[in-house]
Formats: C-alpha cells, structure tokens, sequence
C-alpha cells in the first residue's frame, strides 16, 4: 500500500468514525500496516473513484465463532452516493476470498443493538446473528 493509499484510508475511517482526528486515523493505518493482524481492503468503482472501505482484525477469539483465532469485521463503510449498489457485498466477497485463502473458515462482525439497518445489511451478506449481549463497564 502507498503513501496515497493510507491517506485514502485513513480519510475513509474520517468519515466513518469522524469523533477522531484524522492524525489518529493515519497513525491507526501506519500501525495497522505494520502488523500482521489488521487488513484494509479500499473499494474502487469504474473510473478509480475511491467508494468505501471495510477492516478486518485477527482476533484471539469472537462471540459466536467456533473457530480460534478468527477474523473479525471491524468496520465497513460505503460513501452515501455509492449505497445501495453492491460495494459493501463485493468488499465482502474479496475479504471472503482473502480469508478463504488464508486458511480461515468463519467471519466475525457485530453490530449495536439499536442499528437494525446493520443487522439487516449483516443478513443481506449472509451472516447469522448468533447472540445478542450488553456490555457493561466499572470504573476504578
């Protein structure tokens, strides 16, 4: 991956996740980019036009999966003038290949409880909801 490559990356996490700076995001890619545990995969329409982006990480584990470690969907994220056109889904297929190829089995994701359009987009690319949990937290 390039230099315009992470910058495309980390400008793509801006617009999923724009409660952290774009440095943040750029310093999580350099990161990323140098393990072995977190892919990026950018989707590109006709044209090279730079529509949405989806992160797997390799985690020890994740709730509902049989399988250790295991691929997790970390984020995924389609520009608003490119939805509903079958990016996310072929983001998918590619990191199914990806994963597939790297010997893996099963793949990961969640969702909170209230977003129901992303449980129903989970669905849509063939995922099974497997457990429903509230996470709680205590501070010390």
């Amino acid at each position: 991956m390039g230099g315009s490559d992470r910058a495309v990356w980390a400008g793509l996490r801006c617009e999923l996740w724009p409660e952290h700076a774009e440095g943040e995001h750029l310093q999580w890619v350099d990161e990323s980019l140098r393990g072995k545990d977190y892919r990026g995969f950018i989707a590109e329409i006709e044209g090279g036009e730079v529509a949405g982006f989806a992160e797997v990480a390799i985690r020890p584990y994740a709730n509902g999966c049989d399988t250790h470690p295991v691929p997790f969907l970390e984020g995924i994220f389609v520009r608003p003038a490119y939805r509903r056109r079958g990016v996310a889904a072929q983001l998918l297929r590619v990191i199914e290949a990806d994963l597939i190829g790297l010997g893996f089995r099963e793949l990961g994701s969640d969702a909170l409880l209230a977003n129901t359009a992303s449980h129903a987009a989970h669905h849509a690319w063939g995922f099974e909801e497997t457990e429903r949990v509230v996470h709680f937290r205590k501070l010390l």
